[in-house]
């Protein structure tokens, strides 16, 4: 089948159409903006790639259109394929029409951690000699690409609750039919598309229906917003995490160390690379969801002790004089909380800058900005870049007091950087895009005499 990917760089889309390539269908695809590093990934496995969405690429004559969600109407491509009567489909319709079928799916949904976590259980079953298949959105360092077909029914996937495509509004995730589902946290989120909590409760109860009796939910047994989900019906046994009474992780950033605990008393402990007691529930997580598919959790956590962490989950960019540069994907309040008091924790009473770039849809429909200072609260320092936001960034942190400095000018936010920075401090840029490359342009400036 020759299949033309619409949105064909996004990491979603970018991995399904290297799990095609794997599957030994014909790729090509097309986005507005093809560039590095995904276009690199998808021009080494053959697949042809084009700037823009012209609808001339309707004289291609593929089998299939795979329309990604950043697609909408209006789009000159897909308003061809439509007014042509050319077959398209979404792309988790067509992962799940042609590469889960037979797989024993194990679905990592959740507001927060879905890509640490995915990218955890997948290594925990590789480590186990269980060659997984797997679809994450990001780059586990361990493995080095976000999609894997793998050799072994089993299949990790990071099972979004954002929307499907233009055509279908319910929840990526429905479309996965997983065997294990870890339900790891639910907070409100896609201001863009929920107008509330309760809405983002109904899809994850859709997805719980889906599930089958021989199956297992991996939940979180500190977030109400789930109890409510599986109060509403669930068919499938429950594992708890996050139980002071039952299965918990426990340790110290300092000196590294994860202890796994569960209802008759500790089961075991390492020393690995991540901090936060959010990774450590991450973790636990994980260690279940591959018990489910037969890793002993003893054997999971040798595993954990060697897992790198994804690409843009505290990654350290450099270190210049000093000051340390850290990259983030964490856009969400309660997701840059948690960041913030991972690195506090292991760094103590160092000063920790926090930089912020409100870019997610959300955070730009102004939904999360009353919850910005308390979230912030741990960091010595702020700062926001306001570029295009809809709302008053110096007014929402104002909280804050001189702790927050807010620019709408990247350069100008760099200077400001570069003038307060100290040998000893850590740096901590939090967006989930690229943020105009200031990483690499805050590490050229600070080198500078």
């Amino acid at each position: 089948m020759h299949i033309h990917i619409l949105g064909i760089c996004g990491t979603f889309m970018g991995g399904l159409a290297q799990l095609a390539v794997a599957a030994g269908h014909r790729v090509s695809g097309c986005d507005a903006q093809v560039y590095p590093p995904m276009s690199d990934q998808l021009r080494a496995a053959g697949i042809d790639l084009i700037e823009g969405y012209d609808a001339d690429q309707c004289t291609l004559k593929p089998d299939l259109f795979v329309v990604g969600n950043a697609i909408s109407r209006g789009n000159a491509l897909l308003e061809a394929i439509l007014d042509q009567g050319l077959p398209y489909a979404s792309g988790p319709a067509w992962l799940a029409e042609h590469i889960l079928p037979g797989r024993w799916v194990l679905g990592v949904a959740g507001t927060h951690g879905k890509t640490t976590t995915s990218s955890m259980l997948a290594w925990i079953l590789d480590g186990a000699g269980l060659k997984p298949g797997f679809l994450i959105g990001g780059v586990p360092l361990n493995f080095g690409v976000s999609a894997r077909l793998g050799a072994t029914p089993l299949f990790v996937i990071e099972a979004d609750e954002y929307d499907t495509a233009f055509c279908d509004k319910r929840s990526k995730f429905i479309h996965y039919r997983p065997r294990t589902t870890i339900l790891n946290n639910l907070e409100f989120d896609h201001a863009d598309i929920f107008s509330d909590l309760a809405a983002i409760e109904t899809q994850f109860h859709h997805l719980v229906r889906t599930l089958p009796a021989s199956g297992l939910i991996v939940a979180n047994a500190g977030e109400a917003s789930l109890k409510r989900v599986l109060q509403r019906g669930c068919w499938t046994p429950v594992d708890y995490f996050n139980d002071p009474a039952g299965y918990r992780a426990t340790g110290d950033d300092a000196s590294g160390e994860l202890i796994l605990s569960g209802p008759t008393g500790e089961i075991g402990r390492t020393v690995w690379q991540l901090n936060g007691a959010h990774n450590r529930a991450n973790a636990c997580a994980a260690l279940l969801a591959a018990r489910h598919a037969g890793v002993p959790l003893t054997q999971g956590i040798e595993a954990l002790a060697r897992f790198d962490n994804v690409k843009r989950r505290m990654e350290v960019r450099g270190t210049v004089g000093g000051i340390t540069v850290y990259d983030d994907f964490a856009h969400h309040p309660t997701a840059i909380a948690a960041t913030i008091a991972g690195l506090r924790r292991k760094v103590g009473p160092a000063r920790i800058l926090a930089v912020l770039e409100p870019r997610s849809n959300t955070m730009k429909l102004g939904a999360m900005k009353s919850q910005l200072p308390d979230s912030l609260g741990e960091a010595d320092a702020v700062y926001c870049y306001a570029n295009n936001l809809g709302w008053d960034a110096a007014a929402a942190l104002a909280p804050l007091g001189e702790r927050a400095t807010v620019a709408d000018d990247l350069d100008t936010l760099i200077e400001r950087l570069a003038a307060t920075a100290r040998p000893g401090d850590h740096i901590l840029m939090m967006s989930n895009g690229g943020f105009g490359g200031i990483h690499d342009k805050l590490l050229r400036r600070l080198a500078k005499p």
